[in-house]
């Protein structure tokens, strides 16, 4: 039974705490990840939560009190999720075109590293030869993902070393000693079909032949969630079905046992989110009826970044007629979350709501316009929770530094 908030919480939520307001709901998160679980229960499957999805540390220590790991893409992801007890082990650093120093960091910080260029394994390899174990990102040129923007495994993309460069990575290895224990690979997010993650998987078991010391594949993650009714999403069960037959193939034939990594984040923490805002004003022009709402792309950025669908949903009115708006926020560009979305009237002080707002949402929020960042609360066994205070004034000035001019 998939677990959801009411209405009548959202809009007693919005009473209480304010509006912008984004909210989650543990016990989606949970659903999630068990549902994960169970698809790949014949894998020998480890699960890393891809933290730059949503990183409040409240949510971060409850997926970490469910068992999973955690996936980093900075530094500064990888010392919050220590905080929030996830330990070194469990903890996958992933970054991309940052320094050797941050790449040290992590070796220090004890959790496991993903090297993803050439001249950084080089030098890890050079300095640290065989005593501390690295994973490697290939690019397996593969195109797939909802938009080129969040398509990572194709032949133009920065991420990865590309699979044409397997004999200079062997050179690396042999050279300086070290020691591979993983391939990564990620091809992007929103994937439909789960060929894309087999052909991913054809092209890592054969760079396996490469590296005898491997103990896993990451296959990264890019699991689609449903954004409207009927949408298309990634069916894991029969991913997880296909991928034991290939893992069990492999291992009859090398006589040698893998784990599976995957890398999470959208799937966790989507459907969880709610984005609650409330409407200012109805504008009618010659072509167009607005609903101009209190936030913007400022707080929640992927209709305008990505072309992301996001149903609403008016809350305070369900019931009412249903009209067509073009629903837009109050920053000074065009800002819009939506065209032509039909929609129960809209009245000014009404409260919509944004579904599949948990991934991406506050994570990529800013103030521009010099506004203030929304509060986010978390839904606990039926108990409405503040997780993260909404800014005031004095946050705007906060690390600016004044000076006599």
């Amino acid at each position: 039974m998939s677990k959801i908030l009411s209405k009548q919480q959202l809009i007693e939520a919005a009473q209480q705490f304010g509006t912008p307001l984004y909210i989650y709901h543990a016990e989606r998160i949970e659903e999630q990840l068990n549902e994960l679980n169970k698809a790949f229960k014949d894998c020998n499957a480890k699960f890393f939560y891809a933290c730059k999805a949503l990183s409040n540390i409240n949510i971060l220590k409850f997926v970490q009190q469910l068992g999973a790991g955690a996936d980093c893409v900075s530094i500064y992801e990888v010392q919050l999720t220590l905080k929030a007890g996830f330990t070194p082990e469990r903890i996958l650093f992933t970054p991309n075109c940052v320094d050797f120093e941050e790449i040290e960091a992590g070796k220090n910080l004890g959790v496991h590293l993903n090297i993803d260029n050439i001249s950084m394994l080089e030098r890890f390899g050079n300095r640290y030869g065989n005593t501390y174990p690295v994973c490697i990102r290939l690019n397996p040129h593969i195109m797939a993902g909802g938009n080129f923007k969040i398509s990572t495994g194709h032949v133009d993309s920065k991420f990865g070393i590309s699979i044409h460069q397997v004999r200079h990575i062997e050179r690396i290895v042999k050279s300086t000693g070290l020691h591979v224990n993983g391939l990564h690979m990620h091809t992007g997010s929103e994937i439909k079909d789960t060929n894309v993650f087999l052909a991913g998987l054809d092209v890592m078991l054969e760079m396996v032949r490469h590296f005898p010391t491997i103990d896993f594949i990451d296959l990264g993650s890019g699991f689609k969630v449903p954004y409207y009714d009927d949408d298309v999403q990634t069916d894991i069960h029969d991913l997880g079905k296909k991928l034991a037959g290939a893992f069990e193939k492999f291992e009859k034939e090398n006589n040698k046992k893998l784990e599976i990594w995957f890398e999470p984040g959208k799937y966790l923490v989507s459907e969880a989110g709610y984005f609650i805002v409330k409407a200012n004003v109805i504008k009618q022009t010659t072509a167009t009826v607005f609903a101009g709402v209190n936030s913007g792309f400022n707080h929640l950025i992927r209709p305008m970044f990505y072309e992301a669908y996001h149903r609403i949903e008016n809350i305070s009115n369900p019931h009412g007629a249903e009209r067509i708006y073009t629903v837009v926020g109050n920053i000074c560009e065009t800002d819009t979350f939506a065209w032509d979305r039909k929609l129960h009237e809209v009245r000014e002080g009404d409260y919509l709501v944004f579904y599949n707002a948990g991934a991406y949402g506050f994570e990529m929020s800013s103030n521009f316009n010099s506004r203030l960042k929304p509060a986010e609360l978390l839904f606990k066994d039926g108990k409405p929770q503040l997780i993260r205070k909404r800014d005031v004034f004095e946050d705007l000035l906060r690390n600016q530094v004044e000076i006599e001019l």
